[in-house]
């Protein structure tokens, strides 16, 4: 099965937000080699969606993707989309900021 992915706000922020991050400390094509290649493994879940592992412990049909040993991608599968839901980097603490208690389904 072929997925579409799609993002939610909150990642899209999150991913723009790294970006300039990195641009500032580093430079921008650095940022935008870093940030594009973060895309590339969001987009390879249309192919291989299930390959996440499944986090229901933080939120129901929550699945983790790492990428560079920084980066984690949070995103949940409906149907035939995925939703990206989140991007972290670093040690920013996933399960509070993605528990189900927080309003959104």
């Amino acid at each position: 099965m072929r997925y579409v992915v799609r993002y939610a706000p909150e990642a899209r922020a999150q991913l723009d937000a790294l970006y300039a991050y990195i641009a500032r400390q580093a430079s921008p094509d650095t940022a935008w080699r870093f940030t594009d290649a973060i895309v590339d493994r969001c987009e390879s879940l249309c192919d291989y969606a299930l390959r996440g592992t499944p986090r229901d412990d933080i939120r129901p049909g929550l699945r983790t993707l790492p990428f560079r040993r920084r980066v984690t991608i949070a995103y949940a599968i409906a149907g035939s989309q995925v939703t990206i839901l989140a991007i972290f980097y670093g040690g920013q603490n996933v399960a509070a900021m993605l528990s189900a208690d927080d309003g959104e389904s």
